[in-house]
């Protein structure tokens, strides 16, 4: 048993190269009183040890043949990953060691494949084999007269990984690590770009889909190291033109830095450096951040049962921060939340100033997750109670005046004008005209949708797919309402979907409307990009919202036909033209939110129950009030108010 163990132990150090054993790897798994060699020497007829060791031994191969089969997970352990996380903070003596450098350069550190011991290939021949496995194939093939059967001699077709690896790979090479700690994924991993721009930072809205995926998947840690680290940056003094961000906007991105302490050029540290949009194109700040930031926030709880993070004095603070900006009094007069255009997805000018749908299918999914998080305290009474009048206005606002279908259109071609009393039918003085030839004849005899944006005088009957997806899921829209998008989407598969899903909007802007309202943006010309473009991310919130209303066959079927494609193309952030047949002529290729959306997709399609982790039942509370406000005039009467003169 010595001999064996001794044998098994140069295998161990022998095999297995530095790099790998100083990381992440066996490194994990050695001897808590110390190293297996000392031990072994201490304790030279310890049988339990040399089992003990074996044991070891076998699941480290285990981990590193999942390493090789290009598999990216053994449990909850992270392997499969080319690169290991190393921390910056003393390896670089300058800033300008790191300048220039894209992507992750700056926090991984490569591991050389070339020097791995050839028996190890070995170990990836069937994914996962101990050692006596290898020892028994390796005598079965000698025996047997078999050839190589290393994977150097199988078909290229046989060893090629499948889309869903692949995508678990490259989704692993591009998280984002702060002093040795997964904190998020960068938003475009693509080694062969030059041009990096703000591809290289953690975005807020970008992560959403990598955190499902990763909380899906068993993997918390980066999700809830995300959670705290941005909760942090909220109160950053950021400021445009001497001007400062309300306070509780969270920023839109963040990158991690080496900067020197104390002014010195060595050492060096990490810090996390947020950006609110002072130096975004378009200089917008983002106001779906922080309405992601507590949906997330949520799911992880759900997901993960770990319920700490949301009970936390910070965190309970971070989110009545986001809910005191979101609910403050204004000039507004609408229950509906009043953005700049480019605050959300869409960030370039694309006519959705306003009340864009997509922030308020966001807000009112937030306005619940905050409810259900609050702890109950004398100082959240007020907060609690403003938020409760928000989400009845707001539900009944958008479920009465955004909803169109052939009657409500039909009900809009006919509209009076010019109308002052408190029983006017057509609120918002909107003039029939508005009414596009192209909705007339694409409106589908069974199905409905909310309209993208609603002004005084003015409809945007556009179908703005993020928004209308997320009604579905936060219960924004009734059932009924829920069901006629689904249909629409069903009936109009060939512009919505076609050959890679999802489009973003319908129908795109064109001719002078697109020079007018896009103010000639020569990246969201018609079909492309923000302006029509498909959105493979989007696949992600079809899912759920197919799942909640008992319809998964309608995702399934996207998720078919984005898997034709998607990984062949390199996973690319949007497809152009009508029907998707074209990568975008601007589109960044290894898109980490193309790819966590797809293993989102297909983790929910395979275990439905956990889509429940973003769905909340309203309250017995709100059904009644909403039901009242339907069942009579909407309207409320004057109060009567004394005036002191």
């Amino acid at each position: 048993m010595a001999m064996g163990t001794e044998t098994a132990l140069q295998f161990l150090y022998g095999a297995m190269p530095h790099d790998f054993c100083s990381q992440r790897g066996i490194s994990n798994y050695a001897s808590p009183l110390g190293s297996p060699l000392k031990y072994r020497k201490k304790h030279p007829k310890n049988v339990q040890f040399a089992e003990n060791l074996k044991r070891t031994l076998k699941k480290s191969l285990k981990i590193y043949a999942l390493q090789r089969g290009g598999n990216p997970y053994f449990g909850n352990t992270t392997v499969g990953r080319p690169y290991f996380p190393v921390c910056c903070c003393k390896q670089s003596e300058r800033i300008s060691d790191i300048a220039g450098n894209g992507k992750n350069a700056s926090w991984f550190t490569e591991i050389d494949h070339k020097k791995m011991n050839p028996y190890m290939d070995e170990a990836g021949i069937q994914g996962v084999l101990g050692l006596e496995e290898i020892r028994h194939l390796k005598n079965d093939k000698e025996d047997s007269g078999m050839g190589d059967v290393t994977p150097r001699n199988i078909p290229h077709q046989e060893r090629e990984p499948s889309t869903e690896n692949e995508a678990w790979r490259l989704l692993k090479e591009s998280v984002v690590y702060y002093c040795e700690s997964p904190v998020g994924t960068i938003a475009a991993n693509d080694p062969s770009d030059a041009s990096v721009l703000n591809y290289d930072q953690v975005f807020i809205r970008d992560f959403i889909p990598s955190g499902i995926a990763f909380l899906l998947k068993g993997e918390y840690e980066i999700v809830r190291n995300f959670i705290l680290h941005t909760l942090q940056l909220q109160s950053w003094e950021k400021t445009i033109d001497c001007h400062s961000p309300g306070q509780g906007l969270m920023p839109a991105s963040f990158k991690v830095r080496l900067v020197p302490l104390d002014g010195d050029d060595s050492p060096m540290e990490e810090v996390l450096d947020p950006d609110f949009g002072e130096s975004a194109i378009g200089r917008v700040a983002p106001v779906d951040s922080g309405l992601w930031w507590i949906i997330l926030l949520r799911a992880y709880g759900k997901c993960s049962g770990d319920l700490s993070v949301q009970e936390r004095i910070d965190v309970q603070t971070g989110i009545k921060m986001i809910l005191r900006l979101c609910l403050a009094d204004g000039f507004d007069m609408f229950p509906t939340l009043l953005v700049t255009d480019g605050s959300c997805m869409m960030d370039r000018r694309m006519g959705i100033h306003g009340h864009p749908l997509e922030i308020q299918a966001l807000f009112y999914s937030a306005l619940l997750c905050a409810r259900e998080m609050l702890a109950p305290e004398d100082g959240s009474a007020d907060l609690i109670r403003a938020l409760n009048n928000r989400l009845i206005a707001l539900s009944f606002h958008i479920r009465e005046y955004y909803w169109v279908d052939m009657r409500k259109l039909n009900e809009i071609y006919r509209y009076k004008t010019e109308e002052y009393s408190y029983d006017a039918i057509n609120k918002f003085n909107i003039y029939p005209e508005q009414v596009s030839p192209w909705l007339v004849e694409w409106m589908p005899d069974k199905g409905g949708y909310f309209i993208g944006n609603l002004q005084p005088a003015h409809m945007d009957f556009r179908f703005f797919s993020l928004g209308n997806l997320w009604s579905i899921v936060s219960n924004l829209a009734t059932a009924k309402q829920s069901h006629a998008i689904l249909d629409l989407v069903e009936a109009k598969w060939s512009d919505l979907v076609a050959d890679m899903p999802f489009k973003i909007c319908y129908p795109a802007l064109e001719g002078q409307e697109w020079s007018i309202i896009t103010g000639s943006d020569p990246k969201n010309t018609p079909w492309s990009y923000h302006n029509g473009g498909s959105w493979p991310t989007l696949i992600w919130q079809l899912t759920v919202a197919c799942i909640k209303m008992n319809r998964p066959e309608i995702a399934a079927r996207a998720v078919e036909i984005a898997e034709k494609r998607i990984a062949k193309d390199k996973w690319p952030e949007y497809y152009d033209t009508r029907r998707a047949r074209f990568i975008g002529k601007q589109a960044r290729f290894y898109q980490t939110w193309s790819i966590a959306g797809y293993l989102a997709a297909k983790q929910l399609l395979a275990n439905p129950d956990a889509a429940k982790m973003f769905m909340i039942e309203e309250d017995a509370e709100l059904v009644n009030a909403l039901n009242n406000m339907f069942g009579s005039s909407p309207r409320r009467k004057r109060s009567k108010k004394s005036f002191i003169i």
